[in-house]
């Protein structure tokens, strides 16, 4: 196992075997070729320091993580945390609605278009009202592409954690 990054790092969660590149940081619970920090993702904190990351990814992980009491938004919000202020997460994911979220067993986290909504206390569609059902850490809706017979791919950017804001 590689050393704990240093400030800066990009993050590749949930790599398993597949991770995007020698620049970027592993994390999964599974020892796999590639995997830098071995720590189950439903378990916080992480062993990163906060804002420690420049950029995340999430590519076909946010479905296996548990929505059951709050471990998805914390998960959220740990993501937040290790992100520097506005730094990117990015994911991928399949709708759903889609076959490939219901094929799989252990896909126990179903979102759709109106799901990121709850992160974001500005996004104009809602007017923030899904996010003030349960305040999580605040992020930006910057980028969705979705099919609901396929994949959805979401970039969101980390904002100001100052919830007087967003009242």
């Amino acid at each position: 196992m590689s050393p704990l990054p240093k400030p800066g790092h990009q993050l590749d969660i949930g790599c398993g075997g597949n991770k995007q590149g020698p620049d970027w940081l592993g994390i999964d619970k599974r020892p796999l070729d590639g995997v830098d920090i071995v720590h189950d993702l439903e378990v916080f904190p992480w062993p990163l320091e906060d804002e420690s990351v420049i950029r995340a990814i999430a590519s076909h992980v946010i479905e296996h993580i548990n929505p059951a009491n709050g471990i998805f938004l914390r998960f959220m919000d740990e993501v937040w945390r290790v992100l520097k202020p506005d730094g990117q997460f990015a994911i991928m994911l399949p709708h759903g609605y889609s076959p490939g979220q219901m094929q799989d067993p252990s896909h126990i986290n179903s979102s759709n278009e109106a799901t990121w909504a709850y992160f974001d206390p500005l996004e104009p569609k809602t007017g923030g009202h899904l996010y003030r059902i349960y305040r999580p850490k605040p992020w930006e809706l910057v980028k969705m592409y979705w099919e609901p017979n396929a994949n959805m791919e979401i970039l969101l950017r980390k904002r100001r954690d100052d919830y007087s804001y967003y009242e």
